[in-house]
């Protein structure tokens, strides 16, 4: 595959997560910039990538869509969907990560995406964890990303949380293969978690001079900013409405 262009510049950065943010309002804007950030210096260090984005919140409850699939290149939302974490990360929230074997929690950090088969659980997408120590044992612990039949959204609602996993970011049965497909070979995912050795270790927050929480506070500010306008706006509007 060939190496996309080199990051945009600061302007262009900021356009990108904003028209992102639009599509997906309802995402925590730090995550989706700290995501955008991965991606930025993954490519900047040479790692080949194509114009797939999936980004999972895992701060959020199973009870909640937390994985958004976006188009960076035309930009856009492509998917908002449940997803499900390990047995061993907790129950509807989770709060425990590993790169582990057996340990049956699930991973963060940045993965770039590799080629699909069909196994146990059905047609599935292997991943390569980008982050040593932190993910880097993806492969060998078989956490990929395939459809399960306890990500029933409806279910959770009744029982408080999702169905988990070993590990793996599962998905329902009925989008599991079109998700894959649009994310299979050489696109990224990036699993984010308030883990504060992580977000301070990672090699991918940082190339733009920032830290990740300076990378999440910018973000949600600006965001705030933004729908404080807005409001602002709208008020103006209805008041000179009723003049």
């Amino acid at each position: 595959m060939a190496k996309p262009e080199a990051a945009a510049g600061p302007a262009s950065a900021s356009r990108l997560l904003e028209r992102l943010h639009a599509a997906a309002p309802e995402m925590d804007p730090g995550v989706l910039a700290l995501a955008l950030e991965a991606r930025s210096c993954a490519l900047d260090s040479g790692t080949a990538a194509g114009n797939r984005l999936a980004v999972i919140d895992y701060s959020l409850p199973s009870t909640q869509k937390r994985m958004w699939v976006f188009d960076v290149e035309q930009p856009g939302l492509l998917y908002a969907e449940h997803v499900a974490h390990g047995q061993g990360s907790g129950e509807n929230m989770s709060n425990r990560f590993s790169n582990v074997d057996g340990s049956h929690q699930t991973s963060l950090g940045l993965f770039r995406t590799a080629e699909t088969y069909v196994g146990g659980n059905g047609y599935s997408l292997r991943m390569d964890g980008l982050e040593p120590g932190v993910n880097d044992n993806a492969r060998d612990r078989l956490i990929v990303i395939h459809g399960a039949p306890y990500v029933n959204p409806e279910q959770a609602q009744r029982q408080g949380r999702l169905g988990r996993s070993y590990g793996c970011p599962a998905l329902r049965p009925q989008v599991a293969r079109e998700v894959i497909d649009t994310i299979k070979n050489d696109q990224l995912v990036f699993a984010y978690y308030p883990d504060d050795p992580w977000l301070k270790g990672s090699r991918y927050f940082g190339c733009g001079g920032r830290t990740a929480r300076q990378i999440l506070a910018d973000a949600r500010n600006e965001a705030s900013s933004g729908d404080a306008v807005a409001s602002a706006a709208a008020g103006s509007q209805a008041a000179s409405a009723t003049l």
